[in-house]
């Protein structure tokens, strides 16, 4: 076989190609028959299936033909008015092979914002906007959720129109803002009154609302990296003393009250959220992870949400000195019921790894997505990938964002 490289749409397959197994895979003596990227070991006790991300998965009802995830990645694409843009149409249909596509995140109010360039879905011209996205990736054969965010602290007044973002406690963000003049450090944000919070669930409410009506799959509630439902969970920034702090279950309200609007709003089934409790991003921490994010996962399990997507720690993590929860995935997978998507450092070998042990169902994939718009196919027959540009991953116009090569394949 001989692998090509070529720029443009990738065009139909012409040969099918039967997936390349890791030596993970291989047990000796044992006969493997490899079909659609399920492997058939002969054990001396019949047939027993391996799970890999090849393997088709029946989400919640939604047929995926992979368990490959593309994870939600900020690219600042969309138009000043939070529009999605024409190049953000091109951009997830480039990735369309993926199991399942989430979306960047999406404000759902202008008190959200906290990305410049960043889509919203509060408004019906972003509705709209989303509903090309949506209808394009769908004629291309893929599936699509909506992630859904308030960025809380993580904002700045100067693309807020001077209004001060807003958290649980005046805690300022670790960390700079991004600003066309520069970085720049995060303000001490202004507390949110207990009075303001239904508010800001209702948003989310109708922005799941308006997702179903822009076409999406489902939605994800963003309750990760630093954000405003993190911030409430972690007292590392919630001091508050009423009952959307205090303790563990007043902290966890705001998150928990978010995602049963959502579910109220569509269905469970339809609504995923995401945790991160090893990230220290923008300064988070808490002073015991391992109960506070098991209490979370909990309830979310209780509630019957559609899936729990989890991160796995980071280098940075590391860096700040030894990690409470090394492995996220493991650590809740005997606590959460329903499906669960792990992200952060996978490969093929590795995230065949994690399925088939059982940790996972779902392996989501961030960086290698951005210059590899058919990753898909790259994991398949173990093609090399392209190499990233950093200074790309955020900004304008299609370099870095809808240029990378792809694969041309051939006898």
């Amino acid at each position: 076989m001989r692998i090509e490289v070529r720029r443009g749409p990738p065009g139909p397959r012409q040969h099918r190609l039967l997936p390349r197994l890791s030596q993970s895979d291989f047990f000796t003596g044992h006969a493997i028959v490899a079909d659609g990227g399920n492997a058939m070991l002969d054990l001396n006790q019949g047939l027993q299936t391996m799970t890999s991300l090849f393997t088709p998965y029946d989400f919640n009802g939604l047929h995926l033909p992979n368990r490959i995830v593309m994870a939600p990645m900020t690219r600042t694409r969309a138009m000043e008015n939070g529009v999605p843009s024409e190049l953000m149409i091109d951009y997830y249909v480039q990735r369309a092979s993926a199991g399942l596509n989430i979306t960047e995140c999406t404000q759902v109010s202008d008190q959200a914002h906290g990305i410049i360039r960043a889509p919203g879905i509060h408004r019906d011209d972003q509705i709209a906007g989303w509903r090309k996205v949506t209808d394009a990736v769908h004629a291309a054969g893929g599936r699509i959720y909506n992630q859904i965010w308030h960025a809380g602290r993580v904002s700045h007044p100067e693309i807020r129109g001077g209004e001060l973002p807003v958290g649980p406690s005046p805690v300022a963000a670790s960390g700079n803002f991004f600003l066309p003049r520069g970085r720049v450090d995060f303000p001490q944000p202004r507390e949110l009154h207990a009075a303001e919070l239904p508010a800001i669930i209702e948003d989310f409410a109708q922005a799941t609302r308006n997702a179903r009506e822009a076409g999406f799959d489902g939605v994800e509630l963003h309750g990760a990296n630093g954000y405003l439902q993190d911030q409430f969970l972690q007292d590392g920034s919630n001091h508050r003393t009423d009952s959307w702090g205090a303790s563990i279950a007043g902290r966890a309200r705001l998150l928990l009250e978010t995602a049963e609007a959502m579910i109220a709003a569509w269905s469970a089934e339809r609504v995923g959220v995401r945790l991160s409790p090893s990230s220290v991003l923008y300064g988070m921490h808490d002073s015991n992870k391992r109960e506070t994010f098991s209490y979370a996962v909990r309830e979310l399990d209780r509630l019957g949400v559609g899936y729990l997507h989890l991160t796995e720690p980071n280098e940075a993590a590391y860096d700040t000195g030894p990690v409470e929860i090394g492995n996220v995935a493991e650590t809740f997978r005997p606590v959460f019921r329903g499906t669960l998507v792990v992200n952060g450092g996978f490969d093929r070998a590795k995230g065949d790894a994690v399925l088939s042990a059982g940790h996972a169902d779902l392996v989501a994939f961030g960086v290698p997505f951005l210059a590899n718009p058919d990753l898909v196919e790259r994991l398949r027959v173990g093609a090399p990938f392209n190499t990233s540009d950093p200074t790309t991953f955020f900004g304008e116009g299609a370099r870095g964002y809808t240029d990378y090569p792809l694969l041309e394949l051939a006898n």
